[in-house]
């Protein structure tokens, strides 16, 4: 049927070969079906990780934000604080302002009312005797300075 014994012979040689070649691919196969496992369980691990550190990350990142939060709150109600003081401190300082230009022009006011009285109450010789006794106290003045 197959032909010669040898034929035969030849036929067991290629099929031996066939068989070693299956068997290299079989063990190829094997070992890459491996690494390939091996990648996607490093991978899992990896991915793992990942997510750990992700969680992580998101978590300081909440507790930040809260932090961030919080300042905003106490930073601006520190600054609403400095500007009520702000704000006081301008309006005491106007208040005293206007006090004294009110204490200013009521002095003025009293000053010439009294220059005015005394204007109208004297008469020229009463003037004259109170500027030539000014006189002479400037002159004691001018004295005692010197």
């Amino acid at each position: 049927m197959f032909g010669s014994g040898r034929d035969h012979g030849i036929f067991e040689i290629k099929k031996n070969e066939w068989k070693d070649n299956l068997l290299s691919l079989s063990d190829l196969l094997d070992n890459r079906k491996e690494r390939i496992l091996n990648t996607i369980r490093n991978s899992e691990e990896l991915r793992r990780g990942a997510i750990e550190r992700l969680e992580k990350a998101r978590a300081h990142l909440q507790k930040v934000e809260i932090e961030a939060d919080q300042f905003r709150v106490n930073g601006y109600s520190e600054i609403l604080e400095q500007l009520e003081n702000y704000k006081n401190e301008t309006i005491y300082f106007e208040q005293q302002r206007a006090i004294n230009q009110v204490r200013q022009r009521v002095f003025q006011q009293a000053l010439q009312g009294a220059l005015g009285t005394l204007n109208s109450s004297l008469n020229n010789e009463l003037h004259l005797r109170t500027i030539r006794a000014n006189i002479g106290l400037f002159g004691v003045m001018k004295e005692i300075t010197d």
